[in-house]
């Protein structure tokens, strides 16, 4: 779906999963400086929205996904993954109930909605993809909908929530809290409204070049970008915000609780400080090497207003935290030195200490 605000004089379409909406306006950097002073609002429309009704609603989402949900409380917000058997990522979607119905925030909304549908059984639950019918836009406030206000989803990133753990730094020196963000849900028929009222209030319009950035200058995940066949939430950090460890079991909860208590992810995020000299920009996918020997591959790109071309990319775990490594560009490799997500050792904070090894052969010798 085409985003009306497209039409906007010096639109530019986004790509990937942005597509549909504005990368930007004409003038990134100062859509950037505006979201950064908490005065813009970015056409997110390309995001899928399902609902999910029924009295059985939030015990069945809880049963099935990653997050505790069983008590989650009206116009309180939070996040979910469901999982493969085998703990890889598959879907991923911020969760806020109004009291009679769950949304679901998510990019893979048609095939999220055909696996929940395929999961009821004889529940009393009802699934819906209402991508076409609502729309989403992002703003930079920290605050929840009110009653009476739209659906509102207030990102929890990079709080560590109740049930959460975290591999890399604490909450309050995490440079996420300061990227203040919730999505609003409004008629898509009204989108172009709600924008405008927005603006009427004194705020910008900004494209997703400038949400984009200050996502990756937050380390926050985003499932279309950051998430491939083998992804599992440890290697993003991701348990902050989207995985509850002392629930009951759900499909992946094994290998969510292995690599926690007795493992190490197998590869940790990273964000990346290109050089900026030669004006090269990698995409999406780049490989990611040292001494000619791939370890990774850049999975988010963005060029900051302050901080200059930056890159989320996955590496291997026990890669040198201090190496210097090169990112592979149409027109040349760059130079990239790595800002350390999640460390080396892949141990989280709250891992279990190891049990003593049992000692053989200690008890009473009984001589004949």
């Amino acid at each position: 779906m085409r985003s009306p605000l497209l039409g906007r004089h010096g639109a530019v379409e986004g790509t990937g999963p942005d597509a549909g909406v504005a990368w930007h306006y004409g003038d990134p950097t100062a859509e950037q400086r505006a979201l950064a002073a908490g005065g813009a609002v970015v056409d997110l429309s390309a995001t899928g929205v399902v609902t999910v009704t029924g009295p059985d609603r939030l015990t069945w989402l809880h049963s099935i996904t990653s997050q505790e949900l069983s008590t989650l409380a009206p116009r309180t917000s939070t996040e979910t993954l469901v999982l493969s058997p085998h703990g890889h990522v598959e879907h991923a979607a911020g969760v806020v109930d109004d009291g009679t119905t769950t949304w679901l925030l998510t990019e893979t909304a048609p095939a999220l909605a055909a696996w929940l549908d395929s999961m009821r059984f004889m529940l009393r639950v009802e699934v819906a993809d209402v991508t076409a019918d609502w729309a989403v836009i992002g703003e930079p406030v920290d605050a929840e909908g009110r009653e009476g206000e739209p659906v509102t989803w207030r990102d929890p990133w990079p709080r560590t929530l109740e049930g959460g753990t975290r591999y890399g730094p604490a909450d309050e020196e995490h440079p996420g809290l300061e990227r203040p963000w919730r999505l609003v849900v409004v008629p898509r028929a009204g989108l172009a409204d709600a924008v405008a009222e927005r603006e009427q209030a004194g705020w910008r319009l900004a494209g997703t070049w400038a949400s984009e950035a200050a996502r990756v200058a937050a380390w926050r995940p985003r499932a279309a970008r950051d998430v491939d066949h083998r992804t599992i939430p440890h290697e993003l950090d991701w348990l902050r915000t989207a995985v509850h460890l002392n629930k009951g079991c759900y499909r992946g909860q094994e290998t969510i609780a292995r690599v926690h208590n007795l493992g190490r992810p197998p590869r940790r995020v990273v964000m990346l400080h290109l050089d900026g000299s030669g004006h090269l920009l990698p995409e999406p996918g780049a490989e990611v090497s040292l001494a000619g020997r791939a370890v990774g591959a850049v999975t988010s790109v963005a060029r900051h207003h302050e901080l200059g071309p930056v890159a989320l990319a996955l590496v291997k775990r026990n890669l040198d935290t201090s190496a210097e490594l090169l990112v592979a560009c149409d027109g040349g490799d760059v130079a990239a030195s790595q800002e350390v997500v999640v460390p080396g050792e892949g141990v989280s904070v709250d891992r279990p200490a190891p049990r003593p090894p049992v000692a053989r052969g200690l008890g009473p010798r009984i001589v004949p």
